[in-house]
């Protein structure tokens, strides 16, 4: 999957830092939360809808940005939800939460202001990190 392929609306919301197997991991540009989120390569749009083995590979991709979530950025709560109700494209959410966030316990749908961005460096630390995870190809910032 190219950059090309990734819906407009994700790619104006988030960072695309690279791949994981069968998807696209993206970033969301507020930097309140580390909220990824992946879009598989796939034209169906619920997950629960694809064959098994490719299902078990995305929720495998997820479980493990979920792990580099709790790992290595030090967060003990992971939201994860595959809704796709503005962007219909297949897309998956992988959220850190912890109970200082700024939405917390709220979702961060809705309740999650503006005005914190990541910093180049960060970004690309989070490559590095990622890239520990088997199978995740980093794309230049």
């Amino acid at each position: 999957m190219t950059q090309s392929n990734i819906p407009t609306q994700l790619l104006e919301d988030c960072h695309y830092l690279g791949r994981l197997h069968g998807s696209a991991v993206l970033l969301n540009r507020n930097a309140a939360v580390p909220w990824f989120i992946l879009v598989p390569q796939t034209q169906m749009s619920d997950i629960l809808d694809l064959p098994d083995k490719q299902r078990e590979e995305i929720l495998a991709d997820c479980a493990a940005v979920s792990r580099f979530i709790k790992q290595q950025l030090g967060f003990d709560k992971v939201n994860f939800a595959g809704l796709g109700n503005v962007v219909s494209a297949m897309h998956l959410h992988i959220i850190g939460r912890h109970t200082k966030d700024p939405c917390w316990p709220q979702p961060v749908w809705g309740n999650l202001s503006g005005g914190q961005f990541y910093a180049p460096k960060q970004l690309h630390e989070w490559q590095l990190g990622l890239a520990k995870i088997m199978g995740f190809s980093a794309v230049a910032l």
